[in-house]
């Protein structure tokens, strides 16, 4: 959902566009140098959605988001937008532009912040002549950028399109997000590239830390996904399918299965409960009394379906996982374990009792962790006075049974 404010207060904004893979020192320093020379009263950083140009993953777009919030959040003239994240389809300039200045009083002169290069591409944006009447451009570069190789450019487009551009010199854009994704992925140190918060935020998450999975096939299940889920479930999924990958790490099973497990392992939550009942009987699912007296449980042994029949699954460790990612069961698979925690653990959970125990225990000893929680949701469960799945109460019996072996 966008962010919808207002900003009809400000004489001056400008837009921070960017894919932000990550945010890095550069931009702040651009951004803050951009305010201080041209007066502006804010800076608004807006991580793009889905560039006609660039082959960004929608995977990601949670997590640039929120690295972009972590890295502007000490500045009080910067603020995050998500404009373009929660468009459907392209994103295009034109079109944020457009959307901003319905936000703006008549008079505010907007500011749009790029890098030199691009200055010589904007004939190729779509609806230039609106878009250059629309803003001013700044456009930033790098100490000894030759800016005669411009003035053709520029000259054109001050004459023929009456465009305002105004050059900025940026010692700090020697810096780029390619050189950090590579340096990550290579186990370089990104320190001082970025700030603190994002270094961590992406030690974290093990961002850009490996590129196994199709690009297609995750594009394809998160652009349903995004279609079928609401934002905060959404976000959730995005949690689970990134601590997934990094638990899997932790307990060297394949990244590729726990990463779509938890991307899929709520596919079928946000189906109504008659449209539950409806899909079991399509697929066959035999449901127990408990099932039948409470729909919601069965959104993870039909999502196991609903990924198996509509998203195209058909490992069975796979749909296993997702099939007992709430209940458990007995003798489960360290895939399940994995997907299991990382639905509790998912760093996007509001806080509740036993969480931060069962975060600890997750990367110490997963046996524990699955233990913690079951006990937790079982406790929880009785005091609600709600009926307990017995899947539940066998996979503790089981699991400890196993523990004092």
């Amino acid at each position: 959902m966008n962010q919808i404010t207002d900003y009809r207060k400000y004489n001056k904004i400008a837009i921070m566009g960017g894919t932000f893979n990550p945010i890095h020192n550069g931009h702040l320093v651009a951004a803050e140098a951009v305010r201080q020379q041209l007066g502006i009263d804010r800076v608004i950083f807006i991580p793009a959605g889905k560039p006609p140009h660039k082959d960004i993953k929608p995977m990601f777009n949670e997590h640039r988001y929120l690295m972009t919030v972590l890295a502007t959040v000490t500045n009080p003239h910067f603020e995050v937008s998500r404009i373009e994240i929660d468009r459907a389809g392209m994103t295009y300039t034109i079109d944020t532009i457009t959307e901003l200045k319905t936000r703006c009083k008549p008079d505010c002169k907007i500011y749009f912040i790029t890098g030199a290069d691009a200055i010589n591409e904007i004939l190729k944006w779509k609806s230039p002549e609106e878009l250059l009447s629309m803003c001013e451009f700044v456009a930033v570069t790098r100490p000894g950028y030759n800016k005669i190789e411009l003035q053709d450019t520029v000259s054109n487009l001050k004459d023929n399109y009456k465009g305002k551009i105004t050059f900025l010199e940026i010692p700090a854009l020697s810096i780029s997000s390619t050189d950090i994704r590579h340096r990550v992925l290579a186990g370089q140190t990104i320190k001082y590239l970025v700030p603190p918060s994002v270094e961590e935020y992406i030690l974290k998450f093990g961002l850009y830390s490996a590129d196994d999975i199709s690009s297609a096939e995750i594009d394809a299940i998160n652009a349903r996904l995004h279609s079928v889920l609401t934002p905060k479930r959404y976000k959730h999924t995005q949690g689970v399918a990134q601590e997934a990958l990094q638990l899997a790490k932790r307990y060297d099973i394949d990244s590729d299965k726990a990463y779509l497990a938890g991307l899929l392992h709520d596919c079928a939550k946000c189906l109504t409960d008659e449209e539950k009942l409806e899909l079991c009987d399509k697929y066959g699912l035999i449901l127990d009394d408990i099932l039948k007296s409470q729909p919601d449980l069965t959104h993870s042994f039909l999502g196991a379906k609903i990924a198996e029949k509509e998203y195209g699954i058909n490992d069975n460790e796979i749909l296993d996982a997702i099939a007992y990612h709430t209940t458990g069961r007995p003798d489960m698979s360290m895939l399940e374990k994995i997907i299991f925690i990382a639905d509790y653990i998912e760093p996007n959970r509001d806080y509740f009792q036993g969480l931060d125990k069962v975060r600890e225990l997750a990367y110490k000893d997963i046996n524990k962790a699955v233990i913690c929680s079951l006990e937790n949701t079982i406790n929880y469960n009785k005091h609600k006075k709600r009926i307990i799945h017995p899947l539940g109460i066998a996979a503790l019996e089981y699991l400890k049974e196993e523990e004092n072996e």
